[in-house]
């Protein structure tokens, strides 16, 4: 079901649901361990799910539209991810200076699909299948094109008996474990049909005192530092793991004890 074609049926921009405080309208400046970042594609991170069994209790509508009001509410406390970037470039010396600035937040992208796959065409496979990607946007997509795109886009396409839920998230702004924080309070807003959280984000930079947090990228032109390497493709594996095997203590006791899996599983993770 490689092939199955994916349809794009709506698409919107979500923005944070309250106003922002004078605080938060502030630049973010970014690290010089962020901005190594700036050539790197998109992070990507998806979640697969089974519908209801009695369809009679499902709306796609309803559940798109609590998804949407959701993630607005989630973007309150994750701001920047509704935001986009700007550059400053100065002549003498040049140098540009890239930064996040949450005045101007267009929003995060939200998408609705359709294919024409069921949940085992997505999850069977020991092998990834092409389908995949068709169920993320900005595939193509590197952080620095965060200046005209979204810095976060959901992609929702609803499958023959399921739903995949697809974010892609900006390199620069979030890594992957920050992404998954993300997810997680999206989750717990949802679920509660609330809007306060049990762990919110920390946006403060780490500096070193006396460093300014300007950093200065001392180049001519953008083209100096801009690159999209053709990265080659490789085959992808899933990894399937039992959950009432992995609540089980003698296995994960047999599993911390293992280094090489551990590392391995935290680098996939």
């Amino acid at each position: 079901m490689s092939s199955t074609p994916v349809k794009l049926i709506s698409e919107c921009f979500i923005k944070p649901l309250d106003d922002l405080s004078s605080e938060a309208k502030q630049p973010i400046h970014f690290t010089p361990f962020e901005l190594a970042w700036i050539n790197v594609k998109y992070g990507q991170r998806g979640l697969l799910f089974r519908k209801p069994p009695l369809p009679d209790y499902f709306s796609i509508t309803t559940f798109l539209n609590h998804l949407q009001h959701s993630l607005s509410a989630t973007l309150t406390h994750f701001y920047p991810l509704a935001a986009r970037f700007t550059t400053q470039k100065q002549e003498n010396p040049p140098s540009y200076v890239i930064y996040l600035d949450p005045e101007n937040t267009p929003g995060a992208k939200f998408i609705y699909a359709k294919a024409g796959a069921t949940v085992s065409d997505v999850s069977d496979p020991p092998d990834v299948p092409l389908l995949v990607h068709s169920l993320f946007d900005l595939n193509t997509a590197i952080s620095y094109d965060g200046h005209t795109l979204p810095l976060l886009s959901v992609q929702v396409t609803e499958l023959v008996d399921g739903i995949f839920i697809g974010c892609s998230v900006n390199h620069m702004v979030a890594d992957g474990t920050s992404l998954w924080h993300f997810m997680a309070t999206w989750s717990e807003i949802f679920r509660s049909e609330g809007q306060s959280i049990s762990r919110p984000p920390v946006f403060k930079r780490w500096l070193l005192d006396g460093y300014d947090p300007i950093i200065n990228i001392p180049y001519h032109h953008q083209d100096q530092f801009i690159e999209r390497l053709e990265i080659q493709t490789f085959k992808e594996r899933f990894f399937n793991m039992d959950v009432e095997l992995c609540l089980m203590p003698e296995y994960m006791k047999n599993i911390q004890s293992d280094q090489e899996l551990m590392s391995a599983l935290t680098f996939v993770l």
